[in-house]
């Protein structure tokens, strides 16, 4: 079956770095456009970055561009998300999310990582 690992996440100081990775197996990887959300609490599921299943297309909310960078080895099934100068804002669980390029219906989810941005 398809799953979705994430991991990398942590507790980080306020201006530090985390790199997150996503793991994927069960699937034909380079068919699926990758997200990550992320869920703070007492707020919904928002998305964060988007990549491409070539990996040449990338898009980012507003509130991380030029502090995350999204990226994906499809030789390795895994998609990352490096995350600098982190905030406390950016506090939530973050999740990996595979899309298929054609049927976009299909898709499926990690169980999340923890990032905790706190002095």
């Amino acid at each position: 079956q398809v799953q979705l690992v994430e991991s990398g996440g942590g507790l980080v100081q306020p201006g530090g770095s985390l790199r997150l990775s996503c793991a994927a197996s069960g699937l034909f990887f380079s068919s699926y456009a990758m997200n990550w959300y992320r869920q703070a609490p007492g707020k919904e599921r928002a998305l964060v970055a988007t990549i491409g299943a070539a990996g040449g297309t990338t898009n980012y909310a507003d509130s991380v561009k030029g502090r995350f960078t999204i990226s994906r080895d499809n030789a390795e099934n895994t998609v990352y998300l490096q995350m600098n100068n982190l905030k406390p804002e950016d506090t939530a669980v973050y999740y990996c999310n595979a899309r298929h390029i054609f049927a976009v219906n299909v898709n499926y989810w990690g169980q999340g990582t923890q990032v905790t941005v706190s002095s």
